[in-house]
């Protein structure tokens, strides 16, 4: 069983809203589908950072929901900038069931081990620590970040970080997020957002965390091998 992850899948299923207009995402979403069921199998398990579907509500979301779910393996699901469909714990978990995507789990103050490591992580924020109102965001995700990998460290389990946006880019760097990095001793991370030429401006480590960008267009619109492991629990 292995651990994959990919982020900022934008699939536009249920909205008139394609990618197309962005170079190299041409069918973007066949393109998915086939690199996907070449490299991942039914007991395998990803992580998909992020910027999920371009819905702005639930009803609208189901179509890109079906697609992931008909995917093989496991799917582990955090918050993007563009997932406004995006809800409670609650609401979210009964669109779930009550739609049988029993393949899909949600990343929200919580873990996921399998004994070994442990899946932890949030969405992030861009933050430069000027905006009052970024400010309470920051917080808000740093206590969600906190609260995963503490339900990791408590298990005696190592925590891999998913994130959507990057803790660190160019000369841009969140210290709230990385000092939670830091302050767990994490080793990795692996976030989204970063599309096009904005790549050339990625960094692979900073205060010896490495940092990994998973966008679609910048893997090849394929699943990135994270480890090989066993079956993941929810903490």
């Amino acid at each position: 069983m292995n651990l994959f992850t990919i982020s900022d899948l934008h699939l536009p299923l249920g909205v008139d809203k394609p990618m197309t207009v962005f170079g190299g995402w041409d069918n973007y979403v066949e393109r998915i589908q086939q690199n996907w069921k070449k490299i991942v199998n039914d007991n395998d398990t990803v992580v998909i950072g992020g910027d999920i579907s371009w819905a702005i509500s639930l009803p609208q979301a189901k179509p890109d929901f079906e697609f992931i779910n008909r995917l093989p393996g496991k799917k582990i699901i955090l918050k993007g900038n563009h997932d406004y469909w995006w809800g409670t714990a609650n609401k979210l978990n009964e669109f779930l069931i009550a739609n049988k995507f029993d393949t899909i789990s949600m990343l929200h103050n919580n873990s996921y081990t399998d004994g070994n490591i442990a899946i932890c992580g949030t969405r992030g924020w861009i933050y430069d620590g000027t905006g009052v109102q970024d400010k309470k965001v920051i917080l808000r995700e740093c206590g969600r970040l906190e609260t995963s990998i503490k339900l990791a460290v408590e298990n005696g389990v190592e925590p891999i970080v998913f994130l959507h946006y990057p803790p660190a880019f160019a000369e841009f760097v969140c210290d709230e997020i990385i000092d939670v990095l830091l302050k767990y001793n994490i080793q990795k991370v692996y976030y989204g957002h970063i599309h096009g030429k904005g790549r050339e401006n990625t960094i692979s480590e900073y205060k010896g965390v490495k940092l990994k960008l998973t966008a679609c267009d910048g893997v090849d619109f394929t699943p990135v091998l994270v480890s090989r492991c066993g079956e993941f629990k929810k903490l």
